[in-house]
């Protein structure tokens, strides 16, 4: 089990020993080379969230806690006004870099509350309440990922067939991730999955990542190309479909990595569950459907160059890049949050866990 504790409880976010700094692992670099960036500046931070150095919903939420910390500690303020208004200016900058994935302004405006609260007290204490909440958003998920991990395992069975796309893994969380999560925790209790991870396109986090993850813990794990997800299903090799998310509206539909929508409606077909996990603070009741989820654009060359050692199209050639896609609530299953599991209406359900 010695792989599987290393995989599952890995620090791809933390703190840095100084309080002067982000680290991370470089989640591009990946499954090639491990290698560690500290992140100082703003733009550092930026950078880093935008070039999906860092990447997983709740991974992105747990660096701008301890990004916007960081940031917090550079201002040179004697008084609130001064410090706050410079705080804003960081929280908006970061808050910029991804505008699909909810825990990022989540995170950002979860650690603002603190400063907007605690107006009357010194810059020094408001500092330290911020070290607080960046390591209690930090500490949470970790618990998040556990009883996420719970539920979701609690609908499968031993030797099931498990279809995911994209990463959902402790790459992408804290600890054990929430669409990988319940396979990491079967793992420790003697269960046995066979799991098929798309490549998911354009990036290929499904290859990168989730093979990367599911080979080192000693799951039994098979990579195809996302086109190839109805072949395994028709074969009757997949006994329900574990996807994770960026943001989910108050009626269900959810936002995921470009081809999660294609998945559901595959696994619609073919009669078999679909289920999102993910924590709490990515449903967004602000948001009524998936019409209102913004949709992320990325550069052609993801598509044309990016893992190719020559382009494989033409330069005049156009792309349409979008990085995620929304999945309608008629076509999943359930939404299982830390809390618990969620099922249709969701109007009603997720309201139900938001409220506590």
């Amino acid at each position: 089990m010695d792989g599987l504790r290393q995989v599952t409880h890995i620090d791809n976010v933390r703190l840095g020993e100084d309080k002067a700094s982000v680290v991370i692992i470089d989640q591009t670099q990946l499954p090639s080379k491990a290698e560690y960036l500290t992140l100082r500046t703003a733009k550092d931070l930026y950078d880093a969230i935008f070039e999906l150095k860092v990447r997983g919903a709740p991974a992105i939420g747990i660096c701008a806690g301890f990004g916007i910390y960081v940031l917090a500690r550079t201002i040179d303020a004697d008084h609130y006004d001064d410090f706050y208004s410079q705080f804003r200016k960081y929280r908006e900058y970061l808050d910029s870099a991804r505008p699909t994935a909810v825990n990022l302004s989540w995170a950002l405006n979860r650690m603002e509350r603190v400063v907007t609260e605690h107006k009357e007290l010194p810059v020094e204490e408001i500092l330290r309440l911020l070290e607080a909440e960046c390591n209690a958003i930090w500490q949470e998920d970790m618990e998040m990922c556990r009883a996420i991990s719970g539920y979701g395992l609690s609908l499968l069975k031993n030797g099931d067939g498990i279809l995911t796309h994209c990463n959902a893994g402790p790459l992408a969380t804290s600890r054990y991730g929430t669409a990988l999560g319940p396979l990491f925790l079967g793992k420790e209790q003697g269960m046995e999955f066979k799991v098929f991870a798309d490549e998911t396109r354009p990036l290929l986090q499904g290859a990168r990542l989730t093979s990367y993850e599911l080979q080192k813990a000693g799951i039994d794990v098979t990579l195809i190309c996302d086109n190839m997800a109805s072949l395994v299903m028709k074969n009757g090799w997949i006994q329900a479909c574990l996807v994770g998310c960026d943001r989910v509206a108050a009626n269900g539909d959810t936002a995921n990595k470009i081809g999660t929508s294609g998945v559901a409606i595959l696994a619609k077909h073919y009669g078999i569950p679909f289920y999102v996990l993910g924590p709490s603070s990515t449903v967004d009741l602000s948001c009524k459907t998936g019409e209102d989820i913004r949709i992320e654009l990325r550069s052609p060359d993801e598509i044309k160059k990016k893992f190719y050692q020559a382009p494989m199209a033409l330069e005049e050639v156009k792309c349409y890049n979008p990085a995620f896609d929304v999945t309608d609530h008629s076509l999943i299953t359930a939404i299982i949050t830390e809390h618990g599991i969620c099922y249709p209406p969701y109007t009603e359900s997720l309201a139900r866990v938001i409220a506590g």
